[in-house]
């Protein structure tokens, strides 16, 4: 039996989706798109439940999962919630761009043993973000 993993998508809060854009571009070396609303889900800006969303690049029916940097009051970012792993051929390459794209390296590169490497970074919004790699 072949394991499944469980997350399908991660929204990650942001304050300033601008900031937050150029950040994760910079650090992942990546482009996000803006994600349309689906018309069954749009209200006006001035609505509590309003939202701005920019897309990972990803593949909806590839394994693993994808995301989003979301802006909207209903979530708030910062420290102390969920933690989101981004892979990585190397993690130390990504969290030698964190400081330079205006976030601070948390824990540098780590052994996991067995499980490969990881290091943690906050980005400009103050959330808590890792990266994970075998080598």
């Amino acid at each position: 039996m072949t394991v499944k993993n469980p997350f399908v998508w991660t929204e990650i809060s942001v304050n300033d989706l601008a900031r937050a854009k150029k950040f994760y571009e910079s650090v992942l070396q990546i482009q996000l798109s803006e994600l349309a609303t689906p018309d069954t889900m749009k209200v006006d800006k001035d609505d509590p439940y309003y939202f701005e969303m920019l897309a990972f690049p990803g593949d909806m029916m590839g394994p693993g999962s994808s995301g989003t940097l979301v802006k909207s009051s209903m979530g708030k970012p910062g420290a102390g919630g969920t933690l989101v792993y981004f892979h990585a051929e190397d993690c130390a390459v990504e969290l030698s761009r964190v400081a330079a794209a205006g976030g601070k390296v948390i824990a540098e590169k780590m052994s996991l043993g067995e499980y490969g490497f990881c290091g943690v970074a906050e980005d400009t919004e103050g959330n808590h973000i890792g990266f994970h790699s075998m080598k």
